[in-house]
């Protein structure tokens, strides 16, 4: 029987992963175009010429493109005088990312009434402060468009989405417009169920913006978080109550 030995065990490895090529390319391309060493608007360097400049199979370039693609950094035209472009994001492109998730991952609806209920008081209050005079007029005007349609529901429904997305732009919080914008289709999708939007609820959601904007002219932050926020939970409480009716 041999001995035993006095040398140490050499230390276990851990497994390695190795990124893609095309991540790493993709990654690169993505640090420049958000870092604006490629501006909006700029052409990237063709394909071919990517295949040079890095060394990797034109495979790997073209994944690394439509990569960017899908995340909206790059719009890319086929043919001869094609290519792609560099495009920085916008309110947009995070609007329908983040709608995309909501849509993919099939939130339940309850997730989506929380977060309107935690946003909307918030930009309620940004709006008060930050609101300029043609803020105001956007809103006074998407509110007269509602009034008009009064009778006619699928239309009021959709200015009642515009009203809310318009009173995020008035916040001056871009990340909190993206948002309310990303889940202003979920909302009007939820308000259009049957008997959810009759005749008393669209008057109180009258009655109601008519508040919120008076506080909002007046700037008096406080009183426009209270009131959105009393608005919102009077959606949600109605919403509820006709989802959890039985059939």
């Amino acid at each position: 029987m041999k001995p035993p030995s006095d040398r140490p065990l050499a230390p276990q490895l851990e497994t390695l992963h190795i990124p893609k090529s095309c991540d790493v390319l993709a990654s690169h391309l993505r640090q420049k175009i958000l870092d604006g060493s490629f501006p909006d608007g700029t052409m990237l360097p063709g394909e071919r010429d990517l295949v040079e400049q890095t060394g990797l199979s034109r495979g790997s370039v073209r994944e690394a493109l439509r990569i960017l693609e899908a995340e909206g950094l790059v719009t890319t035209r086929p043919g001869r005088y094609g290519g792609s472009r560099a495009t920085r994001p916008t309110g947009t492109t995070v609007s329908r990312q983040i709608a995309l998730f909501a849509r993919g991952s099939r939130l339940p609806l309850a997730s989506i009434i929380e977060a309107r209920e935690a946003i909307e008081p918030p930009i309620a209050e940004l709006a008060a402060r930050h609101r300029t005079d043609a803020d105001l007029a956007t809103l006074r005007q998407i509110d007269e468009r509602l009034q008009d349609a009064f009778s006619d529901v699928p239309t009021y429904l959709a200015e009642n989405v515009n009203w809310h997305c318009a009173l995020a732009a008035a916040s001056r919080n871009p990340l909190l417009e993206a948002f309310m914008r990303s889940i202003a289709n979920l909302i009007h999708e939820a308000s259009a169920i049957k008997d959810f939007a009759n005749d008393e609820v669209r008057s109180l959601v009258l009655k109601a913006h008519d508040r919120i904007l008076d506080a909002v002219e007046k700037q008096d932050a406080d009183a426009a978080r209270r009131r959105m926020a009393r608005h919102v939970q009077a959606y949600s409480v109605h919403l509820r109550t006709l989802l959890d009716r039985p059939e």
